[in-house]
Formats: structure tokens, sequence, C-alpha cells
């Protein structure tokens, strides 16, 4: 019989991690769930009185909190064979009034938190020769969104990034995979004041998600019309693009 799959999920309290824990859960996974709101990962662990789950209230912008929580995880359970760096915010942000915070707590939690979730268990998966480190980005992150500026730049941040870490790993035996999410019914698109064509329930999410991991797929975009989207947005010539979402709704600006 084989032994669980262990899986570390940042980004765990709510929306898309959630449902990937809950996911993994059902499959009968060791989990370790890692987000700012430790009442939040309380709840689901005792929602879940069957499965293995060891929680940390830890924000991602914090590296050395995020490592003691990995070398814990690792201590109590071994090496993940899966990472995935789920933790991210979407805001309204825009150059020239007043919205620079915003940009950088975007940047910080959506890229470098990603880098800094997949530190502390890259040199243990490399030296096991075994593991997957999975990165959520967006389809956002294909063109910049008007209104999203910060959103767009941190999620295409986290593609290139990816794609790097990929070719980086391959040779060493660990699997990284790009998952990039068109709209997800979750509480981060709950107030989106414009249209979100195939809008996807976050379990059904999770369930495709978990299947392209355990196909060690590269890159994989759900719903599955996104994709065609996500192809005509990156080839669209820039002054069709400008027309068309140049008066598209934008979301809302932070609260300053």
């Amino acid at each position: 019989m084989s032994s669980p799959l262990k899986v570390f999920i940042t980004g765990a309290s709510s929306g898309i991690g959630e449902a990937l824990a809950a996911e993994y859960a059902r499959r009968g996974a060791i989990l370790g769930l890692v987000a700012r709101r430790g009442d939040a990962l309380a709840r689901f662990q005792q929602s879940h009185p069957q499965s293995t789950i060891s929680v940390y209230a830890v924000d991602v912008r914090d590296a050395d909190a995020l490592a003691q929580a990995a070398q814990r995880f690792i201590a109590e359970h071994g090496c993940p064979d899966i990472v995935i760096a789920n933790a991210g915010i979407s805001r309204g942000a825009v150059t020239g009034h007043g919205d620079l915070q915003t940009f950088r707590d975007v940047m910080d939690i959506n890229y470098f938190g990603m880098v800094a979730t997949f530190e502390p268990f890259a040199q243990a998966m490399i030296a096991a020769r075994k593991g997957a480190l999975v990165g959520i980005a967006s389809v956002a992150g294909v063109r910049g969104l008007p209104g999203s500026g910060a959103y767009s730049a941190s999620k295409s941040a986290a593609l290139k990034y990816l794609e790097a870490l990929r070719v980086e790993m391959r040779p060493l035996g660990v699997s990284v995979t790009t998952i990039a999410p068109g709209y997800i019914r979750t509480p981060m698109t709950a107030h989106n004041p414009y249209a979100m064509p195939f809008l996807m329930d976050a379990d059904r999410f999770a369930a495709k998600v978990a299947d392209a991991i355990a196909r060690k797929k590269r890159f994989a975009i759900f719903p599955w019309q996104m994709r065609f989207a996500a192809m005509l947005l990156h080839v669209a010539p820039r002054w069709l693009y400008d027309a068309v979402f140049e008066k598209a709704p934008r979301k809302p600006r932070a609260a300053q």
C-alpha cells in the first residue's frame, strides 16, 4: 500500500487554497496549511478530523516564519511530495493616486511570497530527486489589465518565474507546474463589478488542479475555455488590445 501524499499549501484559509486543501483531504493526503488567519485554519482542521493536518498561522511576506513552518512540517512528516504556492491578493491600483503601498503588497504576496514558499523545500526535493512545486498564477498575467496593473504585474512575474524554475528543476528530478486560473468562484472574485465568463466553482477547479499535478503537467489553464481567451490575448496586436480594453470595467481601488 502506497504512503499518503504529503501536501503543503499556502493561502489555505479560503478560496482556492481552502478548496485545494479539501480536495487533498478527500484524497487522504497529509496536509500542511499556511495562512495569516490561524482561526480559519483551525476550523478547517476541526472539520476534517479524519485527516492529518498541521496548520501554521504565517504571513508569506515573513520569509523567516515561512521557513520555520516548512522546517516543522519536514521534521514532523518528512519532505512534502507537493508544495503549492497559492497565497495571493487582488486589489485595484492606479498609478498617480497614492496606491504605491498596494502595488508593494500585491507583489510581495503574489510573487515574492511564491519564491519564499518554495525556497525552504527546494534542496530537500532535489536531494530526494522527487517532488512537485506548484504555483498558482493567473490568466490575468498574460496582458496588463487596466485598473489591475499591480495584480497583472505580479501574476506575469509569477508566470515567468515558474517557467524559469521548471527548466532549472527538470534535470534535478523535481517537477514544476504552473496553474493559471481564469475566473473561479471565491471571496476574491465575489465583488468584481464586471461579467466573469466561464466562472468555475472552486471545488471543481481544485479537483482539476490536483489531477493536473498528478499528471505532472507543465502548464494548465482552468476553466478550459480560458485557454483560448489567453491565446487570443497573447497574440492580439497592441492597437486592438488598447481599443478593446480602454473602456473595460475595472476592479475598484483598495481603500486607502
